[in-house]
């Protein structure tokens, strides 16, 4: 986990939810421990309270149809509905018949509990490439900001007038994509720099730059992913 823990320090001293999805490709224990340490709140998504409770963390909410959780999971989820002592503190549990994905309705869930507040995701993108993309879109409408955390790589989603410092990570990989149908990206300290330059929607220009000093990436205009490979 070296240097990772810099990167989550970036963001502002406020409340953060821990967003455990249900991606078939899950994190480690250790993993998703280190996370949890810098976070408030923890909401796992349908397959992702497996990974919450293996890792013996507490789930202030619950959100899926809980057509894909295993049997402790699941049994957590029931005791909580039936006001019994559980793992689970809230649940909102959805027809699997239904229009959203678990992660939609669940990012509805976060705002109407407490509003657009910062989010440190993970377990969204591994094992099923239409899921990790209609993930994206969901996070991409979110109001507040947006930590992207998988063991292979951070990331952060920026809108225009945002930005990523990066701290002490010479030598690694960085990548940024283009999520609007134009954005307007600069970047320092890599060894390909960018100032205001105009992107168009998914170019492979930021692909694979390399870190050469204490960096920063800037959404000008538009939206982008960002992503420090580990």
């Amino acid at each position: 986990m070296k240097g990772m823990s810099s990167v989550l320090e970036t963001q502002a001293d406020a409340l953060r939810v821990l967003l455990v999805g249900g991606s078939p490709q899950t994190c480690d224990v250790v993993f998703l421990k280190h996370l949890y340490a810098g976070c408030d709140l923890v909401v796992a998504v349908d397959r992702g309270l497996d990974a919450v409770l293996d890792a013996g963390l507490p789930c202030d909410l619950f959100c899926g149809d809980a057509d894909s959780v295993g049997a402790r999971g699941l049994l957590a989820v029931r005791r909580c509905e039936e006001g019994e002592p559980s793992e689970v503190l809230a649940v909102e549990r959805y027809d699997p018949y239904k229009d959203f994905t678990d992660l939609s309705l669940a990012l509805r869930a976060i705002d109407s509990r407490w509003g657009s507040i910062e989010l440190v995701c993970t377990c969204l993108t591994g094992g099923r490439p239409d899921h990790a993309l209609a993930a994206l879109g969901c996070i991409l409408r979110w109001g507040g900001p947006v930590c992207l955390e998988e063991q292979g790589f951070s990331g952060r989603l920026l809108r225009a007038g945002a930005s990523w410092q990066m701290t002490g990570f010479q030598g690694s990989t960085f990548s940024f994509v283009c999520l609007s149908p134009v954005g307007v990206v600069s970047e320092r300290g890599m060894e390909w720099e960018l100032d205001h330059k105009r992107v168009e929607l998914l170019s492979d220009l930021g692909i694979s730059n390399i870190v050469t000093d204490d960096a920063e990436v800037t959404c000008h205009e538009g939206a982008i992913a960002a992503y420090l490979i580990r």
